[in-house]
């Protein structure tokens, strides 16, 4: 396990600013549309050495490979998984899940006046027609991954590395099923597949990160689910989560969850109290949560009378994306001393609430964030060691 043993110690949710040729040639490769394959396997690795040494020169103590072989964080699941076919629109009988959904209904102007465009737009819709397996394709490209990042990892010095990977909820999300009987049956399929790809990265000595967000942004989902209804629903979908951690340890797994990245009202979020028995029911030894944006701040105060795992660690995020304002340091440190405070502060490790990547107005402004985390990590060490960092 990770411990800020005598520092807070820095880290992020996952995704970060993608070079533009690199976007370029990853987002063809995803829709199926023409792209230069050897340019593609020459500029990744290079690409991925850059936003390792730059995240060291941020500050970042746990870092990664920016998802950059990745179209985003799901939809590079599809690329590496076969037993479905691509459909032009969703058929008759399969439940379009959409994450405004409550927010939708009280603020229908709002979104009337702000069209939303699918991070799969003109990818179709994938629906199971067969056993779902990991493809010998999606194996080489996630040791290509594995390959880039230990080598990056290797070059800049740093110690500790992680790569994120889906959850079967959140493939359940996207994909319809027309093979397996029910949703049970198709969930642990789904977390039959991934738990290759969880194998693989643990194997490879890197900490796996599992990006859950659906476990609570599917509330918002769902809308006409009541919260004990919706607590059910969810737990299946942990218990086929934890059937794909199945025996890799705990302390090599972190989880993260939020409530959607979208811009908006987030008026009806589903409360951290009503979910964390959920989330520290996963079987990891680190969660990191969204902490900093206006819904979720106050809710610090969950872990004046919840106690984490035994063992675990909380990486609350101390900067967010729903705001291009740049946080300052010592808003920062207050933050990460408030939890010191409540988990002890070996306990805390600095975090954001989401990937910064695709979600504010310019990389410049993700690497600004990522600086402030680690001044405010630095200002909190002091108050906390009662010294300098």
């Amino acid at each position: 396990m990770i411990y800020s043993t005598d520092r807070i110690l820095t880290t992020h949710a996952g995704s970060l600013p993608r070079p533009a040729d690199l976007l370029a040639m990853v987002t063809a490769k995803s829709l199926g549309r023409p792209y230069d394959r050897g340019a593609l396997q020459a500029r990744l690795p290079e690409a991925v050495a850059e936003v390792v040494a730059r995240q060291k020169q941020a500050g970042i103590d746990i870092v990664n490979d920016g998802e950059f072989g990745k179209s985003n964080f799901t939809n590079y699941v599809r690329e590496r998984v076969t037993g479905f076919e691509i459909r032009p629109h969703r058929g008759k009988g399969f439940e379009v899940l959409n994450i405004i959904a409550r927010d939708a209904r009280k603020f229908e102007g709002y979104f009337d006046a702000r069209p939303r465009e699918s991070s799969r737009a003109g990818m179709g819709f994938p629906v199971c027609v067969g056993p779902l397996r990991y493809a010998e394709q999606g194996r080489a490209e996630l040791q290509t991954d594995i390959a880039n990042f230990r080598a990056a990892l290797a070059e800049s010095g740093i110690e500790y590395g992680f790569l994120p990977a889906n959850t079967p909820g959140t493939v359940e999300h996207w994909m319809g099923n027309e093979y397996y009987k029910n949703a049970e049956e198709f969930l642990y399929a789904i977390a039959g597949v991934l738990r290759e790809e969880y194998r693989a990265i643990t194997d490879a000595g890197l900490l796996l990160q599992i990006d859950d967000p659906d476990l609570p942004d599917c509330w918002n989902c769902l809308p006409d689910m009541s919260v004990p209804e919706y607590l059910k629903y969810a737990a299946l979908r942990v218990e086929a989560l934890n059937h794909a951690l199945d025996g890799i340890p705990r302390e090599r797994v972190r989880l993260h969850v939020c409530w959607g990245s979208y811009h908006g009202p987030h008026h009806d979020d589903i409360p951290l109290a009503d979910i964390a028995d959920l989330i520290f029911g996963v079987r990891a030894g680190s969660y990191s949560i969204e902490a900093s944006n206006p819904c979720h701040e106050h809710e610090w105060r969950v872990f004046e009378d919840r106690k984490l795992p035994e063992g675990a660690t909380l990486a609350p995020g101390v900067v967010g994306h729903f705001s291009d304002f740049i946080e300052h340091p010592d808003l920062v440190a207050e933050r990460l001393v408030r939890y010191a405070n409540l988990v002890g502060r070996e306990n805390v490790i600095a975090g954001t609430d989401c990937g910064l990547g695709t979600r504010v107005g310019h990389p410049s402004v993700c690497w600004a964030k990522l600086e402030a985390l680690a001044e405010g990590a630095r200002r909190a060490t002091k108050r906390l060691w009662r010294r300098a960092a």
